[in-house]
């Protein structure tokens, strides 16, 4: 056999190599110079070479054995893709010494057909599976750390091997088991997509060296029948200097040379001579044609590489944790770091029996079985690795969710910040609150029904509308017949502001298509914009948006001035009771229009109905009634018409029910139209409007510190939730838009039944309404038993709320309803 010059120590001759009955791993200092590939200079690694007699060139052109081999699959890129790929990644991580390769194991007498076929075997193989479940056992476990730490030796290089483990899981994506009839799908990405793209190469490069000695030193011990544990700690031993996650990385790249070259040869022989002449030494036709026999043996070992991989990423995982926002030593990370060498360990210890199969195959061809402790061996060490796997997964995610946390807090924070600094126009803030990237654009034009760029609202006034998925369609309609009359005069004042809907939803609940189906449908409904997709807003965000403006699944308008300063928190009161006059919807703004305001039909109802401009402005008399009980408003319409009647003045009833109309006062309203008993709003959307402005009146006033004490019309307000709270009708008249009296259902009834006692201090024609309240207030007793029910709302309940009646302080109770028609 011709020798080979390989390096030694330093000051030592080159020696040539030993045949593979003789090899040996040449022992090498810590720390040393190696060459990289394609003509890198010198630099730090992990094995010393001996350097070239000074001012002589040196013989050795890499230092590794079998650098003149040449790779399989080189320039035959009309093979077919996935083995090209195999090749192309085989070549990364360099190739099995032909020192080596060229030999049989040593226990195996020669490749002759006359000579027996002997299985490679650790040694004492009689005991193998009693010494197997030891090691298994929990017992053992901290002997077994000593000897892992012991062996493990960090020199204080920091390598990122996640390169390295793409090419490793390319490898043994595509050198899979073929059977008859199937044909090979190669991965959709290759590991150049992943690792080369991302500048890893130079990497790869300073571990191709340790890459090939620890296989050559995998296959010699492998070949000379050592025990699974002492080879796996020999690995350890020659991998001390790295870290730990190097050197999972390292072993399994080493092990992927070796099953990648066979898999690869496997592939190719049938069409390629170079393959083909190679195949016939390792008898891989022979193999081959004995595919059905083989397959169960080789999904045993893909599933054991498979559970190898997992735990690996598992492993590597752990390194890029980004160490700003996670103390190394801190409680979880200090958990899982001491799982992390145990792990290490048997991803090693499979990769050592995955050896042994490869290598008793290629002796042995398709007449090898597996004994009945191989086959657990592997069984075992699969569920060992997926044990692993679980306990590791479950430790990452503790530590992600602590990362995630400060993460989140930290951004949190920087917004906070943001907000307090003074800024020339609002695309900072918009930009952190909305989407900060530019690979694509985050709003939705519900008027073009197209994408579009935060641009659009650049120096703008914006109104972040926040709600959740379940915005109900009465606060929809309303807002989209207020957004789009703004519309219609785009060169006035009031309309120079845009709409944003900020989507707030619970990130611990699955997205379904039903949840996407949802968001669209409501998204396709608004004309104004929206954030394209809910997942887009940062948690960050959500959490700002909680916190400091207050938001709590009720929808909020949420003011934001061309500077990105938010000027109202919460705008959607003033948009319910004033519209676009509001604009720009500021405190200062709703201040001025509460001191313009006095207690009137046009304040209370405002535009439910197009009939009352006419009405007011004809100075008739307005009859407002509400309530659910049919058979009073029966009684009650037809006595109110009798003594408008009999005064001769022009009276309109208008019934405006209840709030959250439900299916009752759409019965009333068929009832009260076929009966002509008065007007009615036809559509309950508007029923609903009415008495949400009353409660935004309520919630506008309480924010500015108004109270029933201090505020008249705060006082009316009480008065009339309080009349929708109970559960009798109501009635408030108006004599156009002036003076105004009101009852509730037994007082106002008996107060217009009773008219002929009243009549004559009618002073005509202005007098009715100034008369009926001089009798109301002679129908008044002092007991009463109002309810004023506020509904959750992002606005704080007042501690204290005293009676529009009586003026007593009201006693405080907490309701939850459920109202079923």
């Amino acid at each position: 056999m011709a020798s080979e010059m390989v390096p030694t120590t330093r000051g030592q001759q080159l020696q040539p190599i030993q045949p593979i009955q003789q090899l040996q791993p040449v022992s090498r200092p810590m720390t040393e110079n190696v060459p990289t590939t394609r003509g890198h200079p010198m630099t730090q690694a992990t094995h010393e070479i001996a350097p070239s007699t000074r001012g002589q060139p040196s013989t050795t052109a890499r230092p590794y054995l079998g650098e003149s081999r040449p790779h399989f699959g080189e320039g035959q890129a009309h093979l077919g893709e996935g083995q090209a790929h195999l090749g192309e990644a085989q070549a990364h991580l360099g190739e099995v010494p032909a020192a080596v390769r060229g030999h049989p194991p040593t226990n195996v007498p020669g490749i002759l057909k006359t000579q027996p076929k002997t299985a490679i075997a650790p040694a004492g193989r009689s005991g193998h599976l009693t010494r197997e479940r030891h090691l298994f056992s929990s017992s053992d476990d901290n002997a077994m750390m000593k000897q892992i730490l012991a062996a493990h030796a960090p020199d204080g290089r920091e390598f990122d091997v996640k390169a390295l483990v793409f090419i490793v899981e390319d490898i043994m994506r595509r050198a899979t088991f073929l059977g008859e009839g199937a044909q090979s799908q190669a991965p959709a990405d290759t590991w150049e997509d992943r690792a080369i793209h991302s500048g890893y190469t130079d990497m790869l490069e300073l571990l191709a060296y340790p890459i090939n000695k620890t296989n050559s030193e995998l296959i010699c011990k492998c070949s000379s029948g050592g025990d699974a544990h002492s080879i796996t700690m020999a690995l350890f031993q020659t991998l001390s200097s790295y870290t730990w996650e190097a050197k999972v990385a390292i072993a399994f790249a080493a092990f992927a040379v070796s099953y990648g070259e066979f898999w690869l040869v496997a592939q190719l022989y049938t069409t390629n001579p170079l393959a083909k002449s190679v195949a016939v030494l390792k008898e891989l036709p022979e193999i081959m044609a004995h595919t059905e026999a083989l397959k169960q043996k080789f999904e045993a070992v893909n599933n054991l590489i498979n559970a190898m991989l997992n735990v690996t990423h598992c492993i590597v995982k752990f390194k890029e944790l980004p160490t700003q926002y996670i103390n190394p030593e801190s409680p979880e990370m200090m958990s899982a770091a001491a799982h992390i060498p145990t792990a290490v360990y048997w991803t090693v210890r499979s990769i050592v029996a995955c050896s042994f199969i490869l290598l008793n195959l290629i002796a042995l061809g398709h007449e090898y079985v597996a004994s009945a402790a191989e086959a657990w061996e592997l069984n075992s060490l699969a569920h060992k690795l997926a044990s692993i796997k679980e306990h590791l997964e479950r430790q990452m995610d503790i530590i992600n969710r602590r990362i995630e946390e400060r993460r989140e807090n930290d951004a949190f924070l920087a917004l906070v910040r943001l907000f307090e600094t003074t800024h020339i126009d609002n695309m900072k803030i918009l930009k952190a609150l909305i989407y900060a990237k530019e690979d694509q654009l985050p709003l939705f034009d519900g008027t073009h029904k197209r994408r579009a760029s935060l641009d659009v609202l650049r120096r703008k006034h914006v109104l972040l509308l926040i709600s959740d998925l379940d915005m109900s369609h009465e606060e929809l309609s309303v807002l989209h017949q207020m957004y789009s009359e703004s519309r219609q005069q785009p060169t006035r004042p009031e309309s120079q502001y845009e709409v944003v809907w900020l989507p707030v939803i619970d990130r611990l609940l699955p997205w379904h298509d039903a949840t996407d189906k949802q968001f669209q449908l409501v998204q396709t409904s608004m004309p104004w914009y929206s954030v394209a997709h809910p997942m887009m807003l940062d948690p960050a965000v959500i959490r700002f948006i909680k916190e400091i403006w207050g938001f709590n699944k009720k929808p909020q308008l949420v003011v934001l001035d061309p500077q990105g300063k938010d000027s109202n928190r919460n705008a959607l009161h003033m948009m319910w009771i004033w519209g676009s006059l509001a604009f720009p919807f500021t405190k200062a703004k709703e201040e001025a229009l509460w001191r313009e305001e006095t207690w009137r039909i046009d304040l209370l109802a405002d535009s439910i109905d197009p009939n009352l401009f006419l009405w007011v402005n004809e100075n008739r008399y307005i009859c407002l009634y509400g309530g659910e009980d049919i058979e009073w408003i029966r009684k009650f319409t037809n006595t109110v018409r009798g003594a408008a009647n009999a005064a001769g003045i022009r009276l309109e009833m208008l019934y405006v029910g209840k709030s959250n109309p439900k299916e009752r006062v759409r019965r009333n309203n068929s009832i009260i139209q076929s009966e002509n008993l008065s007007h009615i709003l036809p559509d309950l959307t508007l029923i609903w409007f009415f008495w949400v402005r009353l409660e935004s009146m309520w919630h506008s006033k309480n924010q500015h510190g108004m109270t029933v004490e201090n505020d008249p019309i705060m006082q009316e307000i009480v008065t009339m939730l309080s009349f929708d709270g109970s559960d009798q009708g109501w009635a408030v008249f108006s004599r156009g838009s002036h003076e105004m009296a009101k009852g509730k259902a037994e007082t106002i009834y008996e107060c217009m039944s009773q008219f002929d006692r009243w009549k004559d201090k009618v002073v005509y024609p202005d007098g009715f309404v100034i008369a009926m309240n001089d009798h109301l207030r002679e129908l008044h007793t002092p007991h009463h038993c109002n309810r004023l029910i506020l509904p959750g709302t992002t606005g704080q309940i007042p501690e204290r709320v005293v009676c529009a009646e009586c003026g007593r302080p009201m006693e405080r109770f907490i309701m939850y309803r459920c109202c079923i028609d």
